[in-house]
């Protein structure tokens, strides 16, 4: 049930996250009002986008600002709005310089030389869940070490010093599980430990994203905050996301075993299978980071005032009837599938290609090792991380 406040917009979020389950009242707006009015847990009163093509719409809009969103009066979900200086918070043309320098690091050449070490990585993680015998835990023999290695090789940061800024990435990215002094703690442990890493390096590049920025930082086209907070960023968004997909994956498959066997008795269906999952996994537990209004600007017969707050349900516009058949139908041989999984404008994620390398691999490799894998009990009785950005399970308990 939604919650009214007599006195404005429904409360946002809608309820309590349950799983991979998406609330009815995105759906709902999505088919009757897919631009609606929501009071947000911080900064007040916002927009929520959830048809497909309103959601295209002001992600193609450079007259949504992310760096005007970054102001304390933003109406947010999380306690404390981004802090300026990353990708996910800037506009032209600071957006594209950055990101000009950060794509160098993924390049297709680059992550293509990634994928022998993928395979190998979940092979021997793999190996070691068989030879300990059942039950094994998928998140952490599988969901975890993968993105983790991958983002610290693509990245430069010593595979010893993964726990560093592993400790701090939960916090980071939470909604409700922490208070913000304590999210304000990660942020500034995660900078402290991104400066140390550049000075630790310099004089000892090489063609991973770290020395890019180092190269860029040096040769004044970032700035030092710039160069962390960018950094940071992409640490983030290269293991946090990937991590909480792979894990999220694999419930989906192992909680609705039909759909595991259907790709184990059919390998060729993994590349349409995978875009299928993008598409119908809701990801974040609640909606995007917000932009505002740098203008008047009417979406979807909706006039947004300039200054006024804009989040979007990217899970909502992926399951619009207007653009997918049957779309709360689970399809891995959908013929048109231009879902929105990884954004779309200019903030379309970098590294798009890697987590779907990622994806492929892991389950490839998972579904030819274990045909008769499944879930060591009820998929109801999966423990769930509360309170974080993106939803994930805790542990993903299996036998074979």
């Amino acid at each position: 049930m939604t919650v009214t406040d007599s006195a404005g917009p429904p409360k946002y979020p809608f309820g309590t996250v349950v799983r991979l389950d998406l609330h009815r009242r995105y759906l709902e707006l999505c088919r009757n009002e897919p631009v609606s009015r929501v009071t947000m847990p911080y900064g007040g009163e916002a927009w929520l986008i959830t048809g497909y093509h309103e959601i295209k719409q002001f992600l193609a809009d450079p007259r949504f600002s992310s760096h005007a969103a970054t102001a304390h009066d933003t109406a947010r979900v999380t306690p404390l709005p981004l802090r300026p200086g990353n990708l996910l918070s800037m506009d032209p043309p600071d957006h594209g310089r950055i990101r000009k320098v950060v794509a160098h690091a993924f390049r297709p050449r680059i992550v293509s030389q990634l994928a022998d070490r993928m395979r190998a990585l979940v092979t021997a993680e793999l190996d070691t869940m068989e030879n300990a015998g059942p039950p094994g835990d998928l998140v952490q023999r599988l969901a975890i070490p993968l993105p983790v290695r991958m983002i610290v090789e693509l990245f430069g940061v010593p595979y010893e010093e993964r726990a560093e800024f592993r400790r701090f990435s939960d916090v980071f990215v939470a909604t409700s599980a922490h208070t913000k002094e304590e999210i304000d703690e990660a942020r500034d442990g995660l900078e402290t430990f991104l400066r140390k890493l550049i000075a630790k390096r310099r004089g000892n590049l090489s063609d991973d994203l770290l020395s890019v920025l180092i190269e860029a930082l040096d040769a004044g086209q970032l700035s030092e905050t710039e160069a962390v907070r960018t950094g940071i960023g992409v640490l983030m968004a290269g293991h946090e996301t990937s991590l909480s997909m792979i894990s999220n994956v694999s419930f989906l498959l192992l909680s609705q075993r039909d759909l595991f066997v259907q790709l184990s008795h059919d390998p060729a269906l993994m590349d349409p299978a995978i875009e299928e999952m993008l598409r119908i996994i809701p990801l974040r537990s609640v909606g995007s980071f917000p932009r505002r209004a740098s203008e008047d600007i009417e979406i979807g017969g909706v006039l947004i005032r300039r200054g006024e707050t804009v989040i979007f349900q990217r899970a909502a516009g992926d399951r619009d009837e207007r653009v997918f058949e049957t779309p709360d139908t689970i399809r891995f041989d959908r013929e048109s599938n231009p879902h929105l999984g990884f954004g779309h404008g200019m903030h379309f994620c970098l590294g798009a290609s890697l987590a779907r390398a990622e994806l492929k691999v892991a389950l490839e490799e998972l579904t030819a090792r274990f045909p008769t894998l499944r879930l060591t009990g009820p998929a109801e009785d999966v423990p769930w991380k509360p309170g974080l950005i993106a939803r994930a399970p805790a542990a993903l308990p299996v036998t074979w």
